[in-house]
């Protein structure tokens, strides 16, 4: 670690680049089979009502091919398959085999079970032909990329012409109290964890990778700059999360 270009965060931690992955990985292990409950306890349900928001700007209807990156248990594929219909189609995707795991479970127990696919892959080399998808969603995932930079410019190659970007994801507030509140209730985030999952370290993670993850004005910038336009972002909870989004053009540049 002589080089800082050759080093990451893995929340306040600096890591060897190489070793990120595998440490962010050991996390979603740990945890995924009380990931859901966990969700609930944190965001007091908030989320699911965060999840339905970024599904809906989407705009995803019958016969759209949708891909759910970062895609953990399935919360934001239950939605998108029903707008999606039997025409279309929704591919989770998430490097975690544990993660994917629960969530095909869910999805199967809710009945779900023609239109979902499920791939386990790095989401900074995406394994899909450019030009494939309608929309791509992430939700609260995109902080745990070693490389966001990178993950963004696949995401680009792999959305069509006009599709639409969507990404739910903890932010920044804008207010201070709110800011001071919200930082004393996450304080607590760590030994919830361990009373639900018997998991502390883990949920340290999580509120140190919410910390170190862009502001709103950074991330739209680094969307910008993967290639996408419109680009813009709605605060939710007065900026604890931001739904972003961009789109791809329809015209690619000419020299």
């Amino acid at each position: 670690m002589d080089k800082e270009d050759d080093v990451t965060h893995f929340g306040y931690q600096k890591v060897p680049i190489s070793e990120k992955a595998d440490k962010v990985a050991q996390v979603f292990h740990s945890v995924a089979e009380r990931y859901d409950i966990m969700n609930d306890v944190m965001s007091l349900g908030t989320h699911r009502v965060m999840k339905k928001m970024a599904a809906n700007a989407t705009h995803a209807r019958t016969g759209h091919h949708i891909l759910d990156l970062a895609g953990g248990t399935g919360d934001m594929a239950i939605l998108l398959s029903e707008y999606v219909g039997t025409d279309g189609r929704v591919y989770i995707c998430d490097i975690n085999g544990s993660m994917l795991s629960q969530g095909r479970d869910k999805l199967l127990n809710r009945g779900i079970l023609t239109n979902v696919s499920y791939v386990q892959a790095d989401g900074e080399k995406l394994p899909f032909p450019d030009n494939s998808f309608n929309a791509i969603t992430i939700a609260f995932g995109l902080r745990n990329f070693t490389a966001k930079e990178s993950a963004l410019r696949e995401m680009y190659k792999v959305i069509k012409p006009g599709g639409k970007l969507v990404i739910l994801e903890f932010s920044t507030p804008d207010n201070t109290l709110v800011q001071n509140a919200y930082k004393g209730f996450s304080k607590i985030w760590p030994k919830i964890g361990k009373l639900v999952t018997g998991d502390e370290s883990s949920y340290q993670y999580l509120v140190e990778s919410i910390e170190m993850h862009p502001d709103q004005q950074t991330l739209s910038d680094m969307i910008g700059n993967a290639g996408f336009g419109r680009v813009r972002y709605q605060n939710l909870l007065n900026g604890i999360a931001a739904i972003h989004q961009g789109t791809k053009p329809r015209l690619e540049p000419t020299a």
